[in-house]
């Protein structure tokens, strides 16, 4: 299997992040607003699915959410997900397959932590899913800039101008 003919039989689309997607997932169930913790502008569905492809020399940019997101393997080489928490501590967690290597199948971001993804280093795709609970809403999503980062936090200047587009 190569890109092209998981972009065309998975039905992906363009992100806005970088890569592509595809929403498989969303629950009928709501969650409302007044049992959200702290931030949440509205209802939210308990929980959404998404596979998300990224090839080499591209990158889902830094961004963070208001919920939860798991990460799971699927498919190609390992993904890299990079994230600066709310103190600034850098981190970067192979969601792959080959558990000999470190690369792990599956990893949680929590909510509210800057965050982005990249194929390793010498790989050429990743397919993963991503799993959002309380359920994904673009209201709930901040795309990160290099101005605003780096203010943040200045010592990762590197990384933040490798994983922002604006």
């Amino acid at each position: 299997m190569n890109v092209d003919l998981l972009v065309k039989k998975l039905k992906l689309e363009p992100h806005p992040e970088g890569g592509y997607f595809k929403e498989v997932y969303r629950s009928n169930d709501i969650i409302p607003q007044k049992a959200l913790p702290e931030g949440f502008s509205g209802d939210r569905n308990i929980a959404t699915a998404i596979y998300f492809l990224i090839e080499k020399n591209n990158f889902s940019a830094l961004h963070k959410i208001k919920s939860d997101e798991t990460w799971h393997f699927y498919y190609g080489d390992a993904l890299e997900v990079i994230e600066i928490d709310e103190n600034g501590v850098l981190t970067a967690t192979a969601v792959g397959n080959n558990l000999v290597e470190g690369e792990i199948f599956q990893y949680t971001v929590k909510a509210n932590t800057w965050f982005g993804s990249r194929v390793k280093s010498g790989g050429n795709f990743s397919l993963v899913g991503c799993t959002v609970a309380p359920g994904f809403d673009f209201n709930d999503f901040e795309l990160g800039t290099k101005e605003v980062l780096v203010k943040l936090f200045p010592k990762h200047i590197e990384i933040i101008n490798e994983m922002t587009r604006i």
